[in-house]
């Protein structure tokens, strides 16, 4: 057979094999067999699988490169200790498959959903709740989200602290914030600076573990607020808005209504190359929501610089961050509003 038609032929499995690491990483594979190798009928045992079902989904792993086998049983590969156990906690590896796994069925009749203009039936994709949603109904989610994206930008908040300079700053507001991350690297390195997270309920319960963990409970507060619909509190003069994804007049409007006078705002994100297209790292998520919306179109940053205008913004710059390994550059936009 030609290489090009295996090659083929490899990726039309790469669904059953994804599919296989992420119930890898939701059950715990590589964290149970850590440094030591188990045979196959012990990790069926202790997942409590059927043995012979267990062997198969091994043997899909070890063809993979996940895990090795060897006389005494299967272990962790190099490549998974250095790219999942050396890279992100367990829960947070866990939560990103949980994700990637209910993402799934969006797809699952892609050629037909490629063509669905959803007049005569739903649309494929918009069966998925979206993120408010499912943060607002459920707090175990929420948390779990929160210290998963804790951990993911925490590199992108150390850069950010070495980009923004926010001397003179007293109090920021974080839109959209999550799990504080950015405000809490911000308030480390600012010991004058006070932060004020804002996002939904649940999430900012979340958020307030993590900063009494981090011991600046009393400097970086959350604050609950639907900011795509309820008004922000007042008398900031520095907003951020890292990663958000949502923008709109309305939104900026609310924002510059919160800030003191002068007041900057800083967008942080990873933007549309074009419009119509996506950014590399996020075209599965653009993919998915288009098949609910077929309109849907990420932001560009010139989007963005727009609407700022259009809300009274006047933009001071606009760079791009790239962190190591990321395929897109994040662009930050830092507007003054008077």
């Amino acid at each position: 057979m030609p290489s090009n038609a295996r090659h083929v032929l490899a990726l039309l499995d790469a669904g059953v094999v994804s599919a296989c690491l992420g119930a890898a990483l939701e059950l715990g594979l590589f964290w149970l067999l850590g440094d030591r190798a188990m045979p196959g009928e012990a990790i069926a045992r202790k997942l409590r699988l059927s043995p012979r079902r267990c062997g198969y989904w091994l043997q899909v792993l070890a063809q993979a490169g996940f895990i090795d086998e060897g006389s005494d049983g299967f272990r962790s590969s190099p490549t998974a200790k250095a790219d999942i156990l050396d890279t992100y906690s367990r829960e947070t590896w866990a939560f990103l498959a949980q994700e990637a796994r209910e993402r799934l069925p969006a797809f699952s009749d892609l050629a037909r959903s490629l063509g669905d203009d959803g007049t005569e039936r739903p649309p494929t994709g918009a069966g998925r709740p979206d993120y408010v949603t499912l943060m607002a109904a459920d707090p175990a989610r929420a948390r779990r989200f929160t210290r998963m994206l804790y951990e993911l930008h925490r590199p992108l908040a150390d850069e950010l602290v070495r980009r923004v300079d926010v001397r003179g700053i007293a109090r920021l507001i974080d839109v959209g914030g999550g799990s504080g991350i950015v405000s809490l690297t911000f308030a480390r390195h600012y010991p004058g600076l006070r932060a004020t997270v804002v996002d939904l309920a649940t999430v900012c319960g979340a958020g307030r573990e993590l900063a009494v963990e981090d011991g600046l409970g009393d400097r970086v507060t959350y604050h609950p607020v639907d900011f795509l619909r309820e008004d922000l509190p007042g008398g900031f003069d520095l907003a951020l808005m890292c990663d958000v994804g949502i923008y709109g007049r309305a939104v900026f409007d609310r924002v510059s209504t919160a800030l003191n006078r002068p007041g900057r705002l800083v967008v942080v994100d990873v933007f549309a190359p074009a419009t119509g297209t996506a950014p590399a790292s996020r075209v599965i998520w653009a993919l998915e929501r288009s098949l609910a919306d077929p309109q849907h179109a990420p932001p560009t940053a010139e989007d963005v610089r727009s609407l700022l205008a259009s809300s009274g913004f006047r933009v001071r710059s606009c760079d791009d961050l790239r962190l190591p390994d990321d395929r897109d550059a994040f662009t930050i936009i830092d507007a003054e509003w008077a």
